[in-house]
């Protein structure tokens, strides 16, 4: 009964749909206030509908109901239950009613709170909003249904993917889906804008928060992506720009020019069109996204489906998706106020410069992600673009970024002298260049040198802007104190989002300068020997999981002939799914990670033991997360409220920092 209670609700919630995407639509062109507050009702009816068959599939699996035809091929009784709830959305079907859910989420979201909005331009949002959802919600009943039966049903499932059984994998598709599916907000509200024919400073203040928050949770999402894939998939990587990685990764790259590019929106009323050009892409792209894990185009451990049918179908939504909007772009585009110029050294001018930079990266990402797919399709070639493209043409970009970064906050409003910006950071830069050489010098390499120096300029612009704006050194103390009190919480976002990028900057350029590994056949008692560590085979045992057995080696570790504790690692065997996985001991550390994975030797007398140092690895993880928090931090400024002004806060003695 739970199944056909949750299909009964899918398919009233498309229902659902098709009123929101249709009578606030026309209600906005009659200005009829009742047709235009069917939007609000409608948006929180889906949401409700679809919470309750969410909740239905996810009964479902937790009671082992194997007549569901998911359950059936993706749970087992044995799996423990943590597993169970999280395979509801381990799959094609359930993930794609997590998407909707979190679709109808976000449209529920703006039906609730955003009361301060104008009545057509909220309807006209709420009902672009409704089309998406009836797309897809239409998509699931008609090739994706959660609930289809199986007669007969079988006393025991198939199993759940061994290597997504795990809680970084639990947490990992939710975010990125909160983080996909949230710029569908930007996107409705562009669309809307385009229809109206207005966009000005509160529409900016509507659009950002929406904005903000899907890039933070899609960078939580990716981080935990890349630590899942380190510690799980037992080759010892954080990226490895799989397809499928990128298509997460494209759609945070525009969503972090988007996000910059509405602050000009509300501040100057400039770079207009191109934002609203930015809000459609970055939605496109989260599409594309979504095409590439579930059309059967390519086959990885994140692809959900592998039916071209369904493929077709997403291709059609993106066509209809994007081609209408940027169709619409076209024709309504030069109908939209634009605000004043600008000069090419200023604020406004930095952050396009930024814009462009990210637009290049994501075009380098996207044609060596789609390049070897053409070549397939067309001459059923299988070529590869792996690291070395992305090494040449997507770090020399960043390198630029990581400048920009650095000299834009800088840069006044509107205008400014090149010279009289830089003056402040001329002294942080010279300081890193001269560290970034030592670094390369002393570690005998160049891109550790250049990674490190510029990650150094970002982290030393951060500390000379906050030096400048608490006029440190030039007033008492306290008085800096009170100036660094009084900035606004986007603020010290900003400056945590910034310094997350520096770190990343420094584990990639750590790790993929400095890595060392060695592999070698072990037997117990046998040591291998690594950058001054000694790993010594000291034990084996066998063990009993909840649905798995495991065998686990001990090793060991002794550095510059001292004892320094032990490591152990296991590979796990899923009797249901006949599968292997491997547990990587790592020992993580602020410098280095020590990491260790083996695999059975083919005489069953021994081990291939591949230990490895992965130097700064850690900071990867550290800068990722640090980025999100950053981002959050600035959610909780009142001034990222829907129509919330800011509420400046003035110093008794001296002006308040002036806000970035």
């Amino acid at each position: 009964m739970v199944g056909e209670i949750g299909l009964f609700c899918l398919i009233l919630a498309l229902m659902a749909a098709v009123i929101q995407s249709t009578v606030p639509m026309w209600g906005a062109y009659v200005r009829s206030i009742r047709m235009m507050a069917v939007a609000d009702s409608a948006a929180v009816a889906q949401f409700l509908l679809l919470a309750i068959a969410f909740a239905c599939l996810i009964t479902a699996f937790a009671t082992s109901d194997f007549s569901l035809r998911i359950v059936a091929a993706n749970s087992h009784t044995l799996k423990p239950m943590f597993y169970k709830i999280t395979a509801a959305w381990g799959q094609h079907e359930g993930s794609m009613l997590l998407w909707v859910l979190v679709l109808a989420a976000f449209g529920g979201a703006v039906a609730v709170f955003g009361t301060n909005l104008p009545a057509t331009f909220k309807a006209r949002t709420l009902a672009v909003q409704g089309m998406i959802g009836v797309a897809f919600l239409a998509f699931i009943v008609f090739t994706s249904n959660p609930f289809a039966r199986l007669f007969p049903a079988p006393f025991e499932g198939n199993g759940f993917n061994p290597l997504l059984q795990d809680p970084g994998l639990a947490f990992h598709p939710p975010m990125l889906y909160f983080g996909y599916v949230g710029f569908s907000i930007a996107y409705s509200f562009s669309v809307a804008a385009l229809i109206e024919g207005r966009v000005d400073a509160a529409w900016a203040r509507w659009v950002r928060p929406w904005v903000l928050a899907s890039w933070c949770f899609l960078t939580v999402g990716i981080t935990a992506g890349s630590l899942w894939a380190y510690y799980e998939l037992g080759w010892g990587g954080w990226w490895f720009w799989d397809p499928v990685e990128n298509a997460s990764f494209m759609p945070w790259l525009i969503g972090t020019a988007l996000l910059h590019s509405a602050l000009v929106v509300e501040r100057r009323h400039a770079l207009v069109n191109w934002t609203l050009l930015l809000s459609i892409l970055t939605f496109t792209l989260s599409l594309i996204g979504t095409f590439l894990v579930r059309s059967g185009v390519l086959t990885s451990v994140h692809a959900f489906a592998v039916d071209p049918a369904r493929g077709v179908f997403i291709l059609g939504m993106i066509l209809l998706a994007s081609g209408g909007a940027l169709a619409l772009y076209a024709v309504r585009a030069g109908a939209v106020k634009q605000g004043p110029p600008f000069a090419g050294i200023s604020r406004e001018g930095g952050i396009l410069a930024n814009n462009l930079l990210l637009l290049c990266a994501t075009a380098v990402v996207f044609l060596g992600t789609f390049y070897p797919l053409l070549i397939d399709s067309l001459t059923h070639d299988k070529i590869t673009v792996g690291p070395p493209y992305f090494n040449m043409t997507f770090a020399p970009l960043m390198i630029l970024v990581a400048t920009v970064m650095t000299f834009g906050p800088f840069v006044r409003w509107r205008s400014d002298n090149a010279k009289a910006a830089s003056a402040s950071v001329r002294r942080p830069a010279a300081a890193a260049a001269v560290i970034g050489l030592l670094i390369g010098i002393i570690g005998k390499s160049i891109v550790a040198g250049v990674g490190f120096g510029f990650a150094l300029l970002v982290i030393f612009g951060l500390i000379a802007w906050l030096i400048k704006r608490t006029r440190l050194g030039q007033v008492p103390l306290s008085q800096s104190f009170y100036l660094a009190r009084a900035f606004p919480r986007a603020t010290w976002g900003f400056l945590g989002a910034h310094l997350g990028f520096a770190l990343v900057m420094i584990g990639v350029a750590g790790t993929t300068s400095w890595d060392s590994e060695a592999v070698s056949f072990m037997r117990r008692g046998d040591t291998l020997a690594l950058s001054g560590y000694e790993l010594t085979l000291s034990d084996t045992a066998l063990s009993q999981g909840p649905n798995y057995e495991a065998e686990q080696l001990t090793f060991s570790v002794t550095h510059n002939g001292r004892p320094d504790g032990t490591i152990e690692t296991e590979r796990r065997y899923y009797p249901e799914r006949d599968t292997f996985t491997t547990e990587a001991g790592i020992r993580p550390g602020p410098l280095a990670n020590l990491y260790v994975a083996y695999s059975q030797s083919e005489s069953g007398d021994g081990y291939t033991v591949r230990f490895n140092r992965h130097p700064f690895v850690i900071w990867i993880w550290l800068g990722g997360f640090t980025i999100a928090g950053g981002g959050f931090i600035s959610l909780t400024d009142r001034r990222f409220r829907v129509a919330v002004p800011h509420k400046a806060v003035a110093a008794p003695t001296v002006a308040p920092a002036e806000v970035v």
